[in-house]
C-alpha cells in the first residue's frame, strides 16, 4: 500500500472515530478519533492458563474451551484491520497465547502484520522463562514488536519464590529478570521490541503502587508503559478481593512518579471512565527517578502544541516501517511540516527535556485500564462506556466491547461455540 493511501485511510479511520464521540468528549485531551482508532482483540487464540490467578477475567471453563482454528483467528484480525485502520492496536489474547503452538503464534503474528496490524502479545511471562529463545523467534520469524508482560501479587502459578510473594516489592527481581530478557533479546536479534506491563490493583495491593511506579521508571530502557487495572468483579475472580477506586489509585500512581504535575497531564482514548493516561519523559535511577508529562491540561500552550501537532501528524505510525521507510516517512514529516516543528514542537520538548534534569531521558507511559463489572454496564454511564469503547473483540462478526465480553457473558457464549484444532502445546 502506498503512503498517500495508507495517510487517507487512516484519516478516514479517526474521522469515523471522532464522529461517534459525544461532543462532551471531544476534549483537548481526547486521542480516539484524533490519533487512535481504539485497540482491537482476539478471542479464542488460547482460553487455557496454566495459572490461576486470584483476579483473572476468564469464564470457569476457559480451560476446558478449545482454540480456535487459524483461519478463523485471521477472519478476526482482518475485521479488526477493517475497523482501526492501518497500523492498528491489536492485542494477541485469550487466556494465555504462548501456550499454543509455537508455529501457529508466529503465523498469527506474521499475518496480523502483513495485513497492517501492529500486534501485542499478551502474557504472563513464564512461559519465556521456561523456553528460552522463545522470544527471540516470535522476534524473528513472527516479527514480534510489541509484548505484554502481567506481573502483580494476584497472581498463582510461578514455580519458584515468586509464587509466595506477598508485596509488590517482592516482585521485583522478577521484573528485573524480565528487563534483562528484555535486553538480551534486542542484542540477540538486533531488532526493535517494545514492552509494557500490566498490573492488577486490588485494595490489598495498593499500597504497592508507588513503589512499582519507580520501578519501571528506572527501567525505562526495557519498558515503555505500565498500565495498572483496578480489579473488576468478572469472570472468576475471587469474591473476596475488593477494588479501588480509580481517583485513589492516581493518588498512589502520582505519589510514585514524585511530580504532582502528573495529576495534570493526563489525556484518555474514549470515555473518560474507561482510561487515563500520562505520557511523558522518565530519568534517574531509584530515589532520584524523575517523570516529566508532555503536556499539562492546564497550561493553554501546552494545548495548543497538541492539539496542533494531533492534527498534523496524528495517526501517523512507524512501527509497520523498515529503517528506509521511516526514514523517509521522517523526511517527508519535515519538510511538510518543518515549520512547526522547529517553531513550536522542538521548543515545547526541550522546555520538558530540560526539567527532567537529564541528558537521557526516555519515553514513557502510565496507564490505567477501568474495566466494568455487570451491575456497572447496565448504569446510564455504563451504557454511554459501552457505547463509545475503544477496546473491543469481533464475536461473530461484531465489535464487541471488551467489558461486555468480560461482564455480560459473551466470552462463555464463544468459548462454547469455539470449534477445536489439534496443533495445541500446554505446559511445554
Amino acid at each position: 500500500m502506498s503512503g498517500s493511501r495508507a495517510g487517507a485511510e487512516t484519516r478516514a479511520a479517526l474521522a469515523t472515530a471522532w464522529a461517534k464521540l459525544p461532543l462532551a468528549l471531544r476534549t483537548p485531551t481526547q486521542f480516539m478519533g484524533r490519533h487512535y482508532v481504539g485497540c482491537g482483540a482476539t478471542i479464542g487464540a488460547m482460553p487455557k492458563c496454566d495459572f490461576s490467578c486470584r483476579g483473572c477475567y476468564l469464564g470457569a471453563d476457559a480451560n476446558r474451551a478449545k482454540p480456535s482454528p487459524l483461519p478463523e483467528l485471521k477472519e478476526q484480525l482482518r475485521q479488526l484491520r477493517a475497523w482501526l485502520g492501518p497500523a492498528g492496536n491489536v492485542q494477541i489474547t485469550d487466556g494465555e497465547v504462548s501456550l499454543r503452538a509455537e508455529a501457529e503464534v508466529i503465523e498469527l503474528i506474521r499475518y496480523a502484520r502483513a495485513i497492517g496490524l501492529v500486534p501485542m502479545l499478551m502474557s504472563h511471562g513464564e512461559t519465556f522463562r521456561r523456553r528460552p529463545g522463545l522470544l527471540e523467534r516470535l522476534m524473528t520469524e513472527g516479527g514480534l514488536t510489541e509484548l505484554s508482560l502481567h506481573v502483580d501479587t494476584t497472581m498463582r502459578g510461578r514455580r519458584d519464590g515468586y509464587a509466595h510473594a506477598r508485596t509488590e516489592a517482592d516482585l521485583d527481581g522478577l521484573r528485573s529478570e524480565f528487563a534483562e530478557l528484555i535486553r538480551e533479546a534486542r542484542r540477540r536479534t538486533g531488532r526493535r521490541l517494545e514492552v509494557a506491563s500490566t498490573v492488577t490493583v486490588t485494595r490489598a495491593n495498593l499500597s504497592g503502587v508507588p513503589g512499582i511506579v519507580r520501578w519501571f521508571l528506572a527501567h525505562a530502557d526495557a519498558f515503555k508503559m505500565v498500565s495498572f487495572q483496578p480489579l473488576a468483579s468478572v469472570g472468576r475472580t475471587e469474591l473476596d478481593l475488593e477494588g479501588v477506586g480509580v481517583d485513589e489509585l492516581w493518588a498512589r500512581i502520582v505519589e510514585g512518579t514524585g511530580n504532582p504535575e502528573v495529576a495534570k497531564g493526563d489525556g484518555s482514548l474514549g470515555h473518560p471512565a474507561c482510561s487515563r493516561f500520562v505520557q511523558g519523559l522518565a530519568a534517574g535511577q531509584g530515589d532520584q527517578v524523575r517523570f516529566v508529562p508532555l503536556y499539562r491540561r492546564d497550561r493553554l500552550a501546552d494545548l495548543e502544541v497538541l492539539r496542533e501537532g494531533l492534527d498534523r501528524f496524528g495517526g501517523e505510525s512507524f512501527r509497520l516501517d523498515s529503517p528506509v521507510e521511516a526514514l523517509a516517512r521522517a523526511g517527508r514529516m519535515a519538510v511538510r511540516h518543518g515549520g512547526f516543528l522547529l517553531a513550536r514542537a522542538l521548543p515545547h520538548l526541550v522546555r520538558v527535556w530540560a526539567r527532567t534534569r537529564s541528558l537521557r531521558p526516555r519515553y514513557f507511559c502510565l496507564v490505567s485500564h477501568h474495566f466494568m463489572n455487570a451491575e456497572e454496564t447496565v448504569t446510564p454511564v455504563g451504557q454511554e462506556r459501552l457505547a463509545v469503547c475503544a477496546f473491543r473483540v469481533p464475536i461473530n462478526g461484531v465489535l464487541q466491547p471488551m467489558c461486555a465480553v468480560n461482564a455480560l457473558g459473551l466470552r462463555e457464549e464463544f468459548y462454547r461455540g469455539a470449534p477445536s484444532v489439534e496443533s495445541v502445546e500446554v505446559g511445554a
